[in-house]
């Protein structure tokens, strides 16, 4: 345990390590990018611009403004070089926060007027992972070619004298509520074939008023029947025949939970099914009606398992060293209590044990630096 059980600042929340298991690709592009593609899109016609600028510039947004602004990112995220670029950026950012370990998701798409197809959407992904050099991406393969684990640099590669920051990477492919089965049954089937690149699970994602869970019922069995780890974006919206039926289905994570009633938490933590907590975006999107009254609160004086995570960073103008400092002034959590919180995570990663034991360590040795910093007086 962290020597200090002391008030929480944001100093304290970015040095200490962080693991990201919901963050969506596009919802975290930067805004400085996000304009810059916007005006591009405008050069081709694809985006009347003057209706957005100001969306994009602002660092508040309100609930319409954030649909507004995903609306723009899928008109924009349909070229391979601009997703090339999006992927080494946000990976970049996340580094930056101190993220030891991602897991990014990713809704593969289709663009027939560039050639775009599914299968090379996520190659777009993985040329922009592979043209990081500020960061070590550690993005190993579970079984592949000495070629393939040797895309990525050796972690005692050193830029300008400086040992780089790691980050383990792992890839989700994303489900759309819009898309139809034999759509959804393309994406998994893509992600089985993408195992060796780092890809360990898929999502179901999208707008939640859209689609029927019994579409997506028959992709999201294939998967788990070909040992696909599945997230579920579970219960954004009032649907509690849905949220019982997501939860029979046993997912290793449900995304948000912010419409469960007493008798589905009850059977999530019969199941140890952690939530993938977003505490920005549910505020930002209204789907709980203040900070104060976020299920936050109830999940961890109840002990229920929960991971603290981003959802969109772009859109909500926000990063995973800010959603850990929101969570502690709050809810009143102190040092230790967050580092636990945050090494916790470790467990419910969709990578293998190897990287679990790898991500302990890297806890192990935050853990001592951080109780010496305290120690000496400089909490």
């Amino acid at each position: 345990m962290v020597e200090d059980g002391g008030r929480v600042d944001m100093e304290w929340c970015i040095a200490q390590p962080k693991i990201e298991l919901h963050a969506h690709l596009n919802g975290s592009i930067r805004d400085s990018t996000l304009l810059e593609l916007a005006k591009d899109s405008r050069e081709k016609g694809a985006l009347a611009f003057s209706d957005v600028e100001h969306v994009i510039k602002k660092c508040t947004r309100s609930v319409m403004e954030c649909f507004k602004l995903f609306d723009v990112i899928r008109t924009i995220t349909t070229d391979h070089a601009a997703l090339s670029r999006i992927t080494k950026e946000v990976i970049e950012d996340f580094a930056a926060d101190n993220v030891v370990y991602l897991e990014l998701r990713t809704t593969p798409k289709k663009n027939e007027q560039i050639g775009m197809t599914k299968c090379s959407y996520m190659e777009a992904v993985l040329d922009g992972m592979r043209a990081i050099e500020t960061v070590e991406v550690s993005f190993l393969p579970s079984c592949g070619s000495k070629e393939k684990l040797e895309q990525f640099p050796n972690t005692n590669v050193a830029i300008n004298g400086e040992k780089r920051r790691k980050l383990y990477v792992r890839l989700l492919l994303s489900i759309d509520r819009c898309e139809s089965a034999a759509s959804a049954m393309e994406t998994v089937q893509l992600a089985y074939k993408m195992r060796h690149l780092g890809v360990v699970g898929v999502d179901l994602s999208g707008n939640p008023l859209v689609g029927e869970w019994l579409t997506f019922l028959p992709a999201l069995k294939w998967a788990k029947e070909y040992g696909l780890a599945i997230t579920l974006h579970c219960g954004e919206v009032y649907n509690p025949n849905e949220i019982k039926a997501m939860l029979e289905f046993c997912p290793q994570r449900v995304g948000h939970a912010c419409w469960f009633e007493q008798e589905d938490w009850t059977k999530l933590k019969s199941l140890n099914i952690p939530v993938e907590v977003c505490l920005s975006s549910n505020v930002q999107t209204c789907r709980v009606s203040s900070i104060r009254d976020h299920h936050f609160d109830y999940l961890y004086r109840n002990n229920l398992p929960l991971v603290l995570c981003t959802d969109d960073s772009g859109v909500f103008s926000t990063n995973l060293s800010r959603e850990y400092y929101l969570a502690a002034s709050t809810f009143g959590l102190n040092k230790a209590q967050m580092f636990e919180l945050s090494r916790n995570a470790i467990k419910h990663v969709f990578a293998d044990e190897s990287v679990k034991i790898l991500l302990n360590s890297i806890f192990d040795s935050a853990q001592r630096e951080l109780a010496i910093a305290v120690g000496s007086g400089n909490s």
